[in-house]
């Protein structure tokens, strides 16, 4: 039986635009910050927790869906002594911004990121966690669950485009972005920070301490954040956890299990394991 500390996966390769997480015990859960490439929401089972979404911290409980935009730079970590249990669904941006052109929900089929950090509805909340539920319903076909999953997340977006803003706002553009770009193309490349300030025209002190300032993490670590992200995609695909170790750029398996561990919350075997028909 596995230990209610321990998180589990559901992923179905029918679906494979579609994962959860449940973590029935996460008192001793720790996140460093991290982002993902998919459209990501949760909901608060138990507990309170702190959200850092962006540079906005919210305090969520029981009863809170959290969202999260693709590469929006996030952590949620419990209040001290307090339970804490959520669910946690990462879509596909793409999947998903077809299915919302499709129902006639947005004017592009590109995805647009949302609006909100938080939501606390709870015909929502509660239709969530019975999605949840039923995507890890052995009983339920994958075409039965597709349904569910797709009915869910038109009625969703039909209420946040109620509450969404009526005015786009666009923000002066940012230095710092070529330098997450690079940072994502060349993840497995370990130039020093101390060039890659030069090449964009930086002192690596301004470099470290702005780029922390937006993205929440250092260079550094934007860098091993987008190397767990590839280890992730490669562990799904069943590759052995020492191969993904290299692959990604981790100088040993030990190294590459740490680092997974403080930004998935789970072991590089513990996210391998699946309660869908993997």
């Amino acid at each position: 039986m596995t230990p209610s500390t321990y998180p589990l996966f559901w992923r179905d390769p029918a679906l494979p635009y579609v994962e959860l997480r449940q973590v029935m015990d996460g008192r001793k859960v720790s996140y460093a910050p991290h982002s993902h490439e998919a459209w990501s929401i949760g909901a608060i089972l138990e507990g309170e927790s702190e959200f850092l979404c962006a540079d906005r911290l919210h305090a969520v409980e029981r009863g809170a869906l959290v969202m999260m935009n693709p590469d929006v730079v996030h952590a949620c970590n419990p209040r001290q002594d307090s339970p804490w249990a959520y669910y946690m669904m990462h879509l596909d941006k793409d999947w998903l911004a077809s299915l919302l052109f499709d129902a006639g929900i947005r004017e592009d089929c590109s995805w647009q990121n949302t609006h909100l950090d938080t939501l606390v509805t709870t015909d929502l909340y509660e239709l969530f966690v019975v999605v949840c539920e039923r995507l890890t319903a052995a009983e339920l076909s994958s075409s039965d669950k597709s349904q569910i999953l797709e009915s869910y997340f038109i009625r969703l977006f039909k209420h946040l485009n109620n509450k969404a803003e009526t005015t786009t706002t666009m923000l002066p553009s940012n230095n710092l972005y070529p330098v997450a770009n690079y940072l994502n193309q060349f993840c497995l490349e370990d130039t020093s920070i101390e060039l890659i300030s030069a090449e964009f025209g930086f002192s690596t002190g301004y470099l470290v301490r702005a780029f922390k300032r937006h993205f929440n993490m250092t260079p550094h670590a934007y860098r091993l954040n987008r190397r767990i992200q590839l280890g992730q995609q490669a562990l799904k695909q069943g590759q052995s956890i020492a191969d993904v170790a290299q692959t990604v750029g981790f100088s040993d398996q030990a190294h590459f299990h740490r680092i997974f561990k403080q930004r998935v919350a789970a072991t590089p075997d513990q996210y391998r394991r699946s309660m869908g028909p993997v």
